[in-house]
């Protein structure tokens, strides 16, 4: 179990720093939460600026949440939900490949998420300290299923892009 303890803490370590900082980003970034307001009300999130808080807050609270290794697998939920509104929001119809805007980069990071929560966070984490979080398929598919139907809930609610995108159905 040392090598699995040991994989669960780089993959913590990686995933993790990188949703807080994406949220951080949102929050102060060059454009700041103005500037994500701005973004998500160009992509249909309505209210836009609910939305970005939201956004930031749970990229934020996830990845400090998964770098400590606390409370899986439920950041890793709020990844793969997170992930998912991202490729049908900003992501959808531009192929695989990030740098033509593609799916590839949520893909990865929602798929790191669910192995994270299969894996475990290990011993070396809040969870393992406090004796709880067991790794197996049942945390994966409970972070897998929680994170895509909360995603599709908050899309049938509150997506609603412009009517104008040749991609998009009329709602």
């Amino acid at each position: 179990m040392k090598g699995q303890d040991a994989a669960a803490l780089v993959l913590r370590a990686t995933l993790g720093p990188m949703l807080f900082a994406h949220g951080w980003n949102k929050v102060a970034g060059p454009g700041g939460l103005k500037g994500t307001t701005g973004w998500f009300e160009a992509l249909g999130l309505r209210p836009a600026e609910v939305h970005a808080r939201m956004a930031a807050g749970t990229e934020m609270a996830a990845g400090a949440a998964i770098t400590l290794g606390a409370a899986g697998p439920l950041p890793a939920a709020a990844t793969v939900g997170l992930m998912t509104v991202a490729a049908r929001t900003d992501h959808r119809g531009k192929g695989f490949f990030v740098f033509k805007g593609g799916w590839e980069y949520v893909g990865v990071v929602g798929g790191a998420a669910v192995a994270l929560a299969a894996l475990g966070n290990g011993r070396y984490s809040v969870d393992g300290l406090l004796g709880r979080g067991r790794p197996g398929a049942g945390p994966a598919v409970l972070a897998a299923g929680v994170g895509v139907a909360s995603a599709a809930a908050l899309l049938a609610l509150c997506y609603r892009p412009a009517p104008d995108d040749p991609d998009e159905p009329e709602q």
